[in-house]
């Protein structure tokens, strides 16, 4: 038990592909099935392209290493960066990467820029409209959220029980780093106000991890207004009006604070507050 959570990749020495039907079946003919699915081991057809799209602002000290790290799961993965008007050399950095993206088998990589700071929200409204893959994620620059778990938070749209997944930071299972405690009050204070409007029963609506499939987040997209920090309870009142099926996965979560660049604060709590209200009312 012990080698298998140090390393999901233990029958590497067989060739087998992380994520394979033959590397699912050897896991389970030695774990069982219902080992396997505590674990997050199943198999993910071949052809399906994992859409992983990056708002990016002022964080030239962590993107390349959030680059490789996304890069490095064994999915495969289209990673669209868009920068929202970065001013610490972040842009040369895209632009490096630009030049030379280093494509492969497993990962494409798409950069947008946007010529002012306009905004998260507006960020991944941009990064949707160039996604091609059947799931999109958000994922954030500043290694606050580990890509590794992707896997876990794809399987209940794979497995066909979801529409959308959002990875919660509250669950209870995974590690998170202790930080402010008025913000984590003010998490929760959103995320129940948000469910009192939506009928949902969600432990973390602020959280950046959600992933879709693409066809249903096509059809929220032309409705998306807000461009911060807003778009997390808005985007979570329309999915409640379509009533998608939503699951919440734990996650882990290695928090900022701000002299490391954390950028959310007061004055979003209060436009989220303002979201839940407007939502709840209409698209």
């Amino acid at each position: 038990m012990s080698a298998v959570l140090k390393s999901p990749r233990m029958f590497e020495s067989e060739n087998l592909t992380p994520y394979s039907q033959a590397w699912y079946e050897r896991f389970r003919n030695t774990l069982g099935e219902g080992l396997c699915r505590q674990l997050g081991i199943y198999a993910i057809h071949p052809d399906t392209v994992l859409s992983v799209v990056i708002p990016v602002y002022n964080e030239r000290a962590t993107l390349l290493d959030l680059v490789d790290r996304v890069r490095r799961v064994p999915l495969r993965k289209q990673i669209i960066l868009v920068d929202d008007g970065s001013k610490d050399g972040t842009r040369d950095v895209l632009r490096d990467l630009e030049a030379n993206p280093r494509h492969d088998d497993m990962n494409t990589i798409h950069v947008v820029f946007h010529e002012v700071n306009r905004g998260k929200g507006a960020a991944l409204r941009t990064g949707f409209q160039y996604a091609t893959g059947e799931f999109v994620i958000v994922q954030d620059a500043d290694n606050e959220y580990d890509p590794s778990e992707f896997p876990r938070l794809l399987q209940p749209l794979v497995e066909d029980k979801a529409d959308v997944v959002y990875g919660s930071r509250f669950m209870g299972d995974y590690s998170h780093r202790v930080l402010y405690y008025w913000h984590y009050l003010g998490n929760k204070f959103l995320t129940t106000l948000s469910n009192c409007f939506t009928n949902l029963n969600l432990t973390d609506m602020e959280t950046c991890y959600k992933v879709f499939r693409r066809d249903k987040l096509a059809e929220i997209l032309p409705t998306l207004k807000q461009n911060r920090f807003g778009f997390e309870p808005e985007i979570t009142a329309k999915i409640a009006r379509r009533r998608l099926r939503i699951y919440e996965q734990s996650i882990s979560y290695s928090g900022r604070t701000y002299d490391q660049g954390k950028k959310i604060g007061w004055r979003d709590g209060f436009k989220a507050l303002w979201c839940i209200v407007r939502y709840a009312i209409a698209d």
